[in-house]
């Protein structure tokens, strides 16, 4: 009989995630993200405990790179934690006017920063999504840690097809988790939960359209990070499409480069830096944040 259990047990475990798997793709990047270690994650997150899986905007404090050599590393950790967190608080105050009684959602969560950070802002109730079981339980973690878990709670689910109710959510927000998925699909979703009025976000790299086809350098990243990087014109056809209308459109290209430039000297630097840095300059590449009302 025990035996009877654990295979059942395995049994239904493994339908549980080919639920929230839909593809073998999906599948290829859960893989990636939940045997993901990389130092750039998760050296800057021990700074004060937020964990981004982003990038930064903002000036550089260029003065991290002088001073004492044994603590040159601790200072460029810090700077760069300081810019990715900028980018995340300006993704969260573009969120709207939110408050206790607000549910919203962070989707593609990753280890939760940005979570934290609008649950800290607004005191919302937040649910995070990720398709990476590892994230899920360590993103928990620090919300237990955090003492928010009753707050701020992370769910293992595929965004394109949550499970939540419909119109639930007074605000969503996509950092740099699109080029995962089909755009037509993820804004169908976020449509079917955004209450009317509701504010959808995003913070996103996207190929420019004016540029021509996506450039070398964007086909670097997207191999680079097994992922699929959109067109600037497909995610305003597709948000249109799904009754998610722009109110607001920021070029944040000059405002990254920065950040790159600091990463590529620093000892986190993991290779992909100087395509990224030739995709912004030769302007085949955007960093956009875009946030629109659901109507």
């Amino acid at each position: 009989m025990t035996v009877i259990r654990k295979d059942f047990a395995r049994v239904t475990t493994a339908n549980a995630h080919n639920s929230v798997l839909g593809s073998q793709y999906q599948r290829s990047v859960a893989d990636y993200w939940n045997a993901e270690r990389n130092p750039v994650n998760l050296r800057l997150g021990e700074v004060d405990g937020l964990y981004h899986h982003h990038y930064g905007i903002g000036h550089v404090d260029w003065s991290v790179l002088e001073g004492p050599e044994e603590t040159r590393e601790q200072r460029l950790v810090a700077e760069l934690h300081r810019l990715e967190t900028q980018q995340a608080e300006t993704l969260v105050g573009h969120l709207g006017a939110l408050g206790p009684g607000d549910r919203v959602m962070d989707a593609g969560s990753g280890r939760g920063g940005s979570s934290f950070l609008a649950n800290l802002r607004h005191g919302c109730q937040v649910d995070g999504v990720s398709i990476s079981e590892e994230q899920v339980a360590f993103a928990n973690e620090q919300a237990r840690q955090r003492g928010v878990a009753d707050q701020v709670r992370f769910h293992f689910r595929n965004m394109l097809d949550t499970g939540f109710e419909t119109g639930a959510y007074s605000a969503i927000w996509n950092n740099e988790s699109t080029m995962y998925v089909e755009l037509s699909l993820l804004f169908a979703e976020h449509a079917r939960l955004l209450r009317r009025g509701g504010r959808y976000v995003c913070i996103t790299g996207c190929y420019n359209d004016a540029y021509g086809l996506p450039s070398r350098a964007i086909s670097q990243i997207n191999a680079h990070y097994i992922c699929d990087i959109h067109s600037r014109s497909t995610y305003f056809k597709e948000l249109v499409a799904n009754r998610l209308v722009p109110c607001s459109v920021i070029d944040m290209t000059a405002a990254t480069i920065p950040y790159w430039e600091l990463r590529a000297q620093s000892h986190l630097a993991t290779g992909i830096e100087q395509a990224f840095l030739d995709a912004y300059q030769n302007g085949s590449f955007q960093y956009l944040l875009i946030a629109a009302d659901r109507v």
